[in-house]
């Protein structure tokens, strides 16, 4: 007689828990998968390296302006202690005559004590008294008033000289922080353009170059033709086209935007300042609208990049470390202003 008993049912507590388990499992792995970073894409990659070398850019222009501003200091420096120098040689030819009336006077037997007391001891501290100078001759008065004068003159130069050594230290430290921070960003970028595939950085390259040479097709079918010192300058940074992008440079085979600028210009015979600060300042600001080639075109709210306006909505610039001297439209950046030198 077959048996009626219930079958034994499975233990729930045992079930529960290796559902859970089960649950847990699925979940850990689901979430490992999402957790583990997707490699990012060869736009993404752009995006992010285009972003630091911007970074790059506005360290460099501030490197820029620190070294123009050592240069200026050095030149400074320079002028004052020549000029210390010839005044010390002038005190010295004071002393000298005034200690020839001395020994006129000590030859003569009538050397007065007053010159004595001047050309012994502390003539400085001396000199100060006045009841000294009341008693000198008039020849003897001017001569020292004339070296009192080249003494205060000098102690003027000398602390000026110092006072710009001091500036110039200054500078030279801010000058070795912003190239650091220009080439951390710079190394930071090419270790992102390192994680891509030699094929696609190739793919990149050659969409920009793709993208350059329409642009520069489409400078060439603008209405307006270049002209004066602007069509000059224009003309001139063409023949850069493909010249690399270098921190700091300013030709003639390497360049960063305000070194491009400033070398076009020159060879219009036209002297621009260095820096992209300094030359939103080197002419007459204009709008978009008022653009013509050869002008320079401002870009980004601190007007850490300048190019040369090529016409029909493009710019011919240093772009950075990737794309170098190249062409591009004026959209793929936010414009600011114009200036016409």
């Amino acid at each position: 007689m077959a048996s009626h008993r219930r079958p034994k049912q499975p233990n729930r507590a045992r079930v529960t828990v290796l559902t859970a388990t089960a649950a847990a499992a699925v979940a850990l792995s689901a979430h490992s998968a999402s957790a583990a970073p997707a490699q990012p894409n060869k736009d993404e990659v752009k995006a992010k390296v285009d972003a630091l070398y911007e970074e790059a850019e506005q360290a460099t222009e501030k490197f820029n302006g620190a070294k123009e501003r050592q240069e200026k200091l050095e030149t400074e420096i320079g002028r004052i202690q020549d000029q210390v120098a010839r005044g010390q040689e002038e005190l010295n030819r004071l002393r000298a005559t005034l200690g020839s009336m001395a020994s006129a006077q000590y030859r003569g037997g009538s050397l007065d004590q007053s010159v004595a007391l001047f050309l012994s001891g502390d003539p400085d501290t001396y000199l100060d008294k006045a009841s000294t100078l009341q008693q000198l001759t008039g020849r003897q008065l001017d001569a020292v008033q004339k070296i009192q004068a080249k003494q205060r003159s000098l102690s003027q130069q000398r602390q000026e000289a110092a006072g710009k050594l001091a500036d110039l230290d200054a500078t030279r430290k801010e000058l070795g922080a912003k190239k650091k921070a220009s080439q951390d960003k710079l190394a930071e970028a090419q270790a992102l353009l390192n994680t891509l595939t030699a094929q696609q950085r190739a793919q990149l390259k050659d969409e920009e170059s793709r993208a350059s040479r329409a642009d520069g097709d489409r400078a060439d079918l603008g209405s307006a033709k270049p002209s004066g010192r602007a069509g000059a300058a224009l003309a001139a940074a063409k023949t850069k086209l493909g010249s690399a992008y270098v921190s700091g440079a300013t030709g003639p085979s390497a360049f960063d935007c305000s070194g491009l600028t400033q070398w076009a210009y020159k060879q219009a015979g036209v002297s621009i300042t260095r820096t992209t600060w300094t030359q939103a300042n080197d002419g007459t600001r204009i709008g978009r609208s008022a653009l013509q080639p050869g002008d320079l075109v401002f870009f980004y709210s601190d007007l850490h990049h300048v190019g040369l306006y090529a016409g029909n909505g493009t710019v011919l610039h240093a772009s950075n470390p990737r794309g170098g001297v190249k062409y591009e439209s004026i959209d793929n950046m936010p414009f600011q202003f114009g200036v016409r030198i």
